[in-house]
């Protein structure tokens, strides 16, 4: 019989630095239906990140440190910086 497949180090590494922005995007989404502010960013932002990591684990054969996913973990700290410096300047 044949071990389950095992993750390496990077890769749980990149699952964890994905599921880091996924997690902030949906507490903003909960802030966002409460005070009313950035509703449409705090919509689309975790429905993009489904949308994107979905694809580019499927076009990585499944592999979370491969190239692509590295690209959209990092894709989505940035838009996380943005949203902080948006709001550093607005305080």
């Amino acid at each position: 019989m044949n071990d389950p497949a095992q993750f390496t180090r990077a890769q749980h590494l990149w699952l964890v630095a994905g599921a880091i922005p996924f997690l902030l995007s949906i507490f903003l989404l909960g802030v966002s239906l409460n005070s009313g502010l950035l509703t449409a960013f705090a919509i689309g932002w975790p429905l993009l990140q489904v949308f994107g990591y979905t694809m580019t684990l499927r076009m990585a054969k499944g592999d979370p440190s491969h190239d692509l996913v590295k690209v959209q973990v990092i894709l989505h700290y940035i838009a996380l910086a943005l949203l902080l410096a948006l709001v550093g300047r607005a305080l």
